[in-house]
């Protein structure tokens, strides 16, 4: 039998074999370099993605708060511009009374009064309340309060007649209705139909 040779390499072939390999061993660590750079990049980003998150978080968790701070601020201080100027009309009163107490003349009194009422109208309208007088009008129950009815010959049935209070508005809504008087219509007088 003839035995079969495996060719032997050459020298020159096992080196250049080798230096293939070596090339390729340096391939596959320049790669693992660059995946393990690319990793690291990423890394980073994401830590800055995620600072970049918590610090939105922070400013709008901030903001809620400065929000909610002055939202209370508003209802309670809501009343202190109306209140200061109902000051002025209280110092008024004062004065008035004041007056009386030291004088005879009615006519200082009541022109004292006067101012103040005034006064106290003047903040009323700087602050959108309106009186209502609806003498004359039509009754609405949604802004009057009707404490009587009276027949009335000269006015259609539910007019008012008469006002006993005035009804306030703020900003057009209903403050306090006005109590009122309303007309009905007359009731005709009882004719016997027997006869």
């Amino acid at each position: 039998m003839s035995e079969q040779r495996e060719p032997q390499e050459q020298p020159e072939e096992l080196e250049t074999r080798n230096e293939e390999a070596g090339e390729t061993a340096d391939a596959g660590n320049a790669g693992a370099d660059a995946t393990e750079d690319r990793l690291q990049e990423l890394e980073a980003l994401a830590e800055e993605r995620r600072d970049q998150v918590l610090r939105a978080q922070a400013e709008l968790e901030n903001q809620r708060r400065r929000f909610e701070r002055e939202l209370e601020n508003a209802h309670k201080y809501a009343m202190e511009k109306f209140a200061s100027e109902m000051l002025e009309v209280s110092d008024s009163l004062e004065m008035g009374l004041k007056a009386a107490r030291e004088t005879q003349d009615v006519e200082r009194i009541i022109e004292g009064a006067e101012l103040t009422l005034k006064n106290l109208n003047k903040v009323f309208e700087k602050f959108g309340i309106q009186a209502e007088d609806p003498t004359g009008q039509r009754f609405d129950p949604e802004r009057h309060q009707a404490m009587s009815m009276q027949e009335d010959p000269e006015n259609p049935p539910n007019t008012v007649v008469a006002t006993m209070q005035k009804g306030f508005l703020l900003q057009g809504r209903v403050l306090r209705p006005a109590m009122v008087v309303v007309s009905r219509a007359p009731t005709s007088p009882n004719i016997d139909e027997s006869v």
